[in-house]
């Protein structure tokens, strides 16, 4: 046996482990649940074979597809918010002098943070007379009391207030790693030939951007799919089913109505979504 066969060899008995605990608790649950999507379940009782009838259903499902719907209102909103909202926060961190070390874990702590708490404080920030915001607006002269939870609209404005104060640390961890990987001498030569601030952005900062803005938006389309913590949390789903999602729909179904083989057919449904996101990732990322 050749060096490189022996090498090949014990790399692969050390990923073994890996590979089993993956078999055993991810690829098995999968496959499992794949096979559940093609009965009639209520999880005691003997299973009925449907065959495809569970997918077939969805598609006339008016709660489904209102669900999905606003899970992709929800993705075009907070995915291009939180893009640039991590973008902006890394180009100041990037550019501070003093106080950043404390900026950056300003920034990041509250992704150390669970969704359950994440949603605790919010619901308290939003209580009406009480709560912070409502202190804040009176503060600047409203007039009136705002009701973020009773109001469809401004429900989903309060789980993108959340969603983005939650999860911008993590956008501003990728692009300060992009900006410090752009060599400073590009912006030098740029100072020499007389280009400004927003030349240097637009000619260096944001092309040397594009692969980690290509990764940043596809992670945080594929996390915003699964949107689940705040829509339970923060508003119950409601007012009157407004804030439901995909995932609160796998819920509702699969732990409330226990129709175990329909969950199951909308959990591959999102992840046939997900897959095709990942698919569009590495295609965006070859051709940059």
């Amino acid at each position: 046996m050749t060096y490189s066969q022996k090498s090949a060899w014990t790399g692969f008995w050390m990923v073994v482990p890996y590979l089993l605990f993956f078999a055993a608790f991810s690829l098995i649950p999968i496959l499992f649940g794949l096979r559940i999507s093609f009965y009639q379940w209520a999880l005691i009782g003997e299973r009925k074979f449907v065959g495809l009838q569970n997918y077939l259903d969805l598609f006339s499902d008016a709660e489904f597809l209102t669900n999905t719907w606003h899970t992709v209102i929800f993705v075009l909103v907070s995915v291009p918010l939180m893009t640039a909202a991590g973008l902006l926060l890394a180009l100041l961190a990037n550019g501070l002098v003093r106080g950043r070390t404390l900026f950056r874990a300003a920034v990041f702590l509250p992704m150390l943070l669970s969704v359950s708490v994440i949603s605790s404080i919010w619901v308290i920030f939003l209580q009406p007379y009480t709560g912070l915001m409502s202190q804040v607006l009176g503060a600047l002269g409203a007039s009136r009391e705002v009701y973020w939870l009773s109001d469809p609209l401004l429900a989903w404005v309060s789980i993108v207030m959340s969603t983005l104060w939650w999860t911008a640390g993590f956008v501003f961890i990728l692009y300060l790693a992009g900006l410090q990987d752009i060599p400073q001498t590009h912006y030098e030569a740029a100072r020499i030939e007389g280009a400004g601030r927003w030349d240097s952005f637009r000619l260096i900062t944001w092309p040397s951007l594009s692969r980690v803005t290509v990764l940043v938006v596809v992670l945080q389309t594929i996390s915003s799919f699964k949107i689940f913590g705040q829509s339970k949390l923060i508003t119950g789903g409601g007012p009157a089913g407004s804030t439901k999602t995909i995932v609160f729909s796998i819920y509702e179904k699969g732990f409330q109505h226990f129709e175990l083989g329909y969950a199951s057919a909308i959990s591959f449904i999102l992840l046939l979504i997900i897959l095709l996101i990942s698919l569009l990732q590495f295609r965006l990322l070859r051709e940059n």
